[in-house]
């Protein structure tokens, strides 16, 4: 028996980049990356209802950075599962927007892979995980990550996802000063990498056992990032002189940065005063979530 649903909501939760190796450019032109990726609590809300014709509306804090794109990646997700997939059906599509654009946390590739996961519910398709991944992969590099919400090993340009053992629930502190760090030219500033063939984590229980992994590994675009934007230095100096912060660091090409915390009062405490002496910083105060709802 089919089952019809009149609407479906999805979270597409904040990606983080525990870490990020640069390697080689590659024939293709992108260069071979190497990342853990984790999901966070904080994060965009979608909503799907039935509907003759595609259409997209956004709300929340950060919506009106998307209001002049009406072909963003939402949408192209969408008609990239109905072409794939042989639907004609349509859909209404509501995003809030909490999550800053262009950040450096994933946050149009999660709103695209919620639209590929929350429409193939709405419209009763019978398609993967893989299946999603590969039509993500089409859209953009860190959407096939996005497909799962889970902790994973990404390599390639992002495309090549492996899964991982969930990692702990710790607390951690998301910053992002408000100025954009074009991917492009972040790459290009970039003057020393460490390279591909990192080791991947062993199972890991504890913030503790966490942290010393990753002081192993780094973000290799942090250092081209602070000559572009000398912001993220900033943010990066105020999340790690704040008591309980454990290590932190620049996600993805940024300018959002994070640090993880020793408790959630420790999280809570240096997200109250972040935002008191630097009110026009975005600033979440969440937790590094095994699988976020």
């Amino acid at each position: 028996m089919t089952t019809v649903l009149d609407a479906v909501r999805e979270f597409a939760p904040a990606k983080i980049n525990l870490f990020l190796h640069v390697g080689d450019k590659r024939a293709d032109g992108y260069h071979a990356l190497e990342s853990l990726v984790v999901f966070a609590a904080a994060g965009d809300v979608l909503t799907f209802a039935g509907a003759d014709e595609l259409s997209l509306s956004v709300d929340g804090p950060f919506s009106d950075a998307l209001s002049g794109d009406p072909d963003n990646l939402v949408t192209r997700a969408a008609r990239a599962l109905a072409a794939q997939t042989g639907t004609s059906k349509g859909a209404r599509i509501a995003l809030t927007k909490n999550l800053p654009v262009a950040s450096g946390i994933g946050g149009g590739s999660a709103d695209a892979a919620a639209a590929l996961r929350g429409l193939a519910r709405l419209w009763d398709l019978t398609v993967k995980s893989d299946d999603l991944r590969k039509i993500g992969e089409t859209l953009g590099s860190d959407i096939p990550v996005c497909i799962d919400c889970a902790t994973a090993w990404m390599e390639g340009r992002g495309e090549a996802v492996t899964p991982l053992s969930e990692m702990p629930p710790v607390p951690m502190v998301l910053v992002n000063p408000g100025v954009g760090v074009p991917t492009g030219k972040v790459f290009a500033a970039l003057k020393e990498r460490r390279g591909v063939g990192h080791s991947r984590p062993p199972l890991i229980t504890n913030a503790a056992g966490l942290v010393a992994y990753l002081n192993t590994a780094a973000n290799d675009l942090e250092a081209p990032a602070r000559t572009i934007a000398p912001v993220v230095g900033e943010v990066l100096d105020a999340l790690a002189n704040r008591p309980g912060a454990l290590l932190t660091r620049m996600s993805g090409s940024g300018a959002t940065c994070f640090s993880l915390f020793e408790s959630a009062d420790a999280a809570a405490g240096a997200a109250a005063i972040l935002r008191r002496n630097q009110p026009g910083w975005w600033v979440a105060d969440t937790t590094m979530a095994p699988r976020p709802v």
